[in-house]
């Protein structure tokens, strides 16, 4: 039982803490309670709550457009997650062989991350143009006729906010893989030298195995991140052409402010929340399969 001595003692901390609890409390749990709440409910902004049930999440789960979207975030992660990896991965393995001037090239790779990403994405309309973009003219001259519309083609207008979205990630990963790689010995790769062993033998047998916890951080962090992209899709695509490029956060965006409806809104952020933990639950439970302990 906590005295009267304890509490005198214990006050000022409490007090310092108590704005960063106000805080939490106001902008993190209450909101998180209150849309629980609502992925129960019908309400938009100006009329009354309304129970409807786990009406929201049927219609998710019977709604072509909804199974559109679902079907756009999966095809976006399965695009963004083994890219960014490999980008970041190759990134680190040249930085870590001692690349010259690797310090200016490590702050070069990672100033995309700390770009605004309104300033990235402008830059790449005007590459991803199909009249005067830099990408088509490269697909020309090397022989590619007709070159694909990327923001119109609906077939081409998720893999380009992909590819902005592996370029501007790509940098953060890359130090974070690049510390990994740097605790490793460098006198297991000497010894596989003596031995023979080759480039990619040494790469395939002690880089990564070694090299496997932080990749797996790397794994779990982008599989987060693929479900929260928003800012490229809005500035890049705004979800077109016909909803191809619209994910499920981007999909939240437009229910809840642009069409007002926060019970559905909520129900799908509610169900973006299940998925991710979800499938990292999955990476946890195959995670000694292929990390090194």
């Amino acid at each position: 039982m906590v005295s009267a001595r304890d509490l005198r003692r214990y006050a000022p901390a409490m007090l310092f803490l108590l704005p960063a609890v106000a805080g939490l409390l106001l902008f993190r749990i209450i909101p998180i309670i209150w849309a629980f709440a609502l992925s129960f409910a019908e309400w938009r902004i100006f009329d009354q709550v309304k129970w409807v049930g786990l009406s929201n999440y049927a219609h998710i789960l019977s709604s072509p457009v909804s199974l559109q979207v679902l079907g756009n975030t999966a095809y976006y992660t399965a695009i963004y997650v083994p890219g960014v990896i490999a980008l970041s991965l190759a990134l680190a393995v040249l930085l870590n062989n001692g690349l010259r001037s690797s310090a200016f090239f490590r702050g070069a790779f990672f100033l995309p991350y700390i770009t605004s990403t309104v300033a990235i994405t402008l830059t790449w309309r005007w590459i991803f143009s199909t009249r005067f973009g830099l990408l088509n003219h490269l697909l020309e001259t090397i022989g590619w006729t007709d070159p694909p519309a990327w923001l119109a083609d609906p077939a081409w207008a998720l893999p380009a906010v992909a590819i902005v979205a592996i370029w501007k990630d790509a940098g953060f990963f890359m130090l974070l893989l690049l510390a990994g790689l740097q605790t490793i010995d460098p006198t297991v790769y000497e010894a596989a030298r003596i031995d023979g062993a080759r480039p990619w033998r040494r790469f395939h047998t002690i880089t990564l195995p070694l090299l496997s916890r932080s990749l797996f951080f790397v794994l779990i962090l982008a599989l987060v991140r693929s479900t929260q992209t928003f800012e490229i899709t809005y500035a890049l695509t705004n979800g077109g052409p016909n909803r191809a490029s619209t994910t499920l956060s981007f999909y939240i965006y437009q229910n809840a402010f642009v069409q007002f409806d926060m019970g559905y809104a909520s129900a799908l952020a509610y169900l973006l929340c299940f998925v991710t933990g979800l499938v990292t639950l999955i990476n946890f439970y195959f995670r000694r399969r292929w990390v090194y302990e």
